[in-house]
């Protein structure tokens, strides 16, 4: 097979590299991607995309199981829903698909040749990768690593059979009856309560004191005790140890130290994800890390001359805006344009009920640089949200008190990560409570609770 050269190479199309390629062809660079797997990526395929497919689907059913149970203050009834899972999942697949050819064809677009199988480095500028048709050799400039990131197996909980990722969860034909969930993190939490609200009977098993660990606990308090009105039984402090010998339950050691089963149908384990680094030639490059990930500065460039990385590959936050980001700049860097990594504001939303949105510095890691303000307007004072039937929450804004500059911005109520935007555009343009407070909201929109909590924090909130 003839050897292809080119200016850049991209390895991986996920979020990331395909935008990465997308921009170098934009910009006349010569540019091929490899990827073993269909463009998008794990958050296309995998991930994003089909996970709020399935908590959209989960949302829907809920809402129409109240209106048979006569529960519903709106007046509406209905007769006993039905959820065939197949058929949902079936329509997943449909929206994957049809992003997966959007994907291809953005590429094409842009001129870039895509190479389909598994890329290893045999040098810093030479790659081989294995197609259907034979190996493909391909020499580069420049190199871009998105190889992106991959599940946590444990051990003792080895995927396969009723221990699943979430990977497999997405899939599922049926709704399992009881569903054990390890690690009450964003995924863990996000799965568990679409299956909740489709029927199963969901236990989530959490090794720290508390759920969402990474988010504080005014802010999780919503989200806590929505599971519990969903039935979701949640142990903290808890240590799943493994599967029992007949494969129906979970053995966990409880936060007392007692051993105790939890009976399941599937075992879904969240808990966190790893770079994917593996079997693709590391060992032929010379990659400073910083842990398990590839140690980056801020343009993305590895400690290798030629040789750039962005995305999951190379550590926290691992979110699909954040890769995104990296691989345009990093495109417009190969093209000769001045840019640099800018990392103080990267939104990350957690799609629970309610939604959680974080964007900047926490009140906590704000209060470490210095004196803050602090503003927060709770959701049951919003009229839209009353009329949505989503009063819980609030909006929240952290701002230093001397010159009252935004440093942070978090929320959690329904429909909030809409609000992410926002959030993101006021911290990159460097605004101030002034700023917020006297831009003219729509009414009534839960974007309010934005405004009012910017006027909170001056002293002056209209409607509380």
């Amino acid at each position: 097979m003839k050897e292809i050269s080119c200016k850049l190479l991209v390895i991986g199309a996920g979020p990331g590299g395909y935008i990465s390629a997308i921009r170098a062809g934009q910009l006349g660079i010569d540019t091929v991607i490899v990827e073993f797997g269909k463009p998008g990526g794990t958050c296309l395929n995998v991930g994003c995309i089909p996970s709020k497919a399935l908590i959209h689907a989960a949302e829907e059913f809920e809402k129409v199981s109240h209106m048979a149970g006569g529960k519903s203050p709106l007046g509406i009834t209905t007769g006993a829903p039905a959820l065939d899972l197949a058929t949902t999942i079936a329509w997943k697949d449909g929206i994957v698909s049809r992003l997966n050819s959007g994907v291809a064809g953005l590429l094409k677009k842009a001129g870039v040749k895509t190479v389909h199988g598994w890329a290893k480095f045999r040098d810093g500028k030479t790659v081989e990768v294995q197609t259907e048709i034979g190996m493909q050799v391909v020499r580069a400039e420049t190199v871009v690593i998105a190889t992106g990131s991959a599940p946590v197996e444990l051990p003792f909980l080895p995927f396969g059979g009723p221990v699943i990722s979430s990977t497999e969860a997405l899939a599922l034909s049926e709704v399992p009856e009881r569903l054990a969930v390890v690690g009450g993190g964003y995924i863990g939490l996000e799965l568990g309560i679409a299956f909740a609200k489709m029927g199963a009977r969901v236990t989530v098993v959490e090794a720290l004191p508390r759920v969402l660990a990474q988010y504080d606990a005014e802010l999780t308090r919503p989200v806590v005790k929505r599971l519990a009105e969903l039935g979701i039984e949640v142990l903290v402090g808890a240590k799943a140890k493994g599967l029992s010998t007949k494969g129906d339950a979970l053995l966990v050691e409880t936060k007392d130290g007692k051993n105790a089963k939890i009976a399941a149908d599937r075992i879904l384990v969240t808990v966190g994800r790893k770079p994917v680094i593996e079997d693709w030639g590391l060992e032929q490059i010379d990659l400073d890390r910083a842990g398990t990930f590839i140690r980056i500065d801020d343009q993305c460039r590895t400690s290798m001359r030629g040789i750039f990385a962005i995305g999951d590959v190379t550590g926290e936050p691992m979110l699909a805006h954040r890769a995104m980001a990296q691989g345009e700049m990093v495109a417009e860097i190969v093209a000769g344009h001045k840019r640099s990594w800018d990392k103080r504001c990267i939104p990350a939303i957690c799609f629970t009920d309610p939604e959680l949105v974080t964007a900047g510095l926490s009140p906590e890691e704000a209060k470490a640089q210095g004196e803050v303000k602090v503003g927060l307007f709770p959701f049951a004072a919003n009229g839209r949200a009353m009329t949505k039937m989503g009063e819980e929450g609030f909006v929240r804004v952290v701002a230093r008190a001397d010159n009252h500059l935004v440093l942070g911005i978090q929320a959690v109520g329904q429909g909030v990560s809409e609000l992410s935007t926002a959030f993101g555009l006021a911290l990159e343009m460097g605004a101030r409570l002034e700023d917020i407070a006297g831009t003219i909201h729509a009414h009534p929109t839960q974007g309010e609770g934005f405004q009012e909590a910017a006027l909170k924090a001056l002293g002056h909130a209209l409607h509380i």
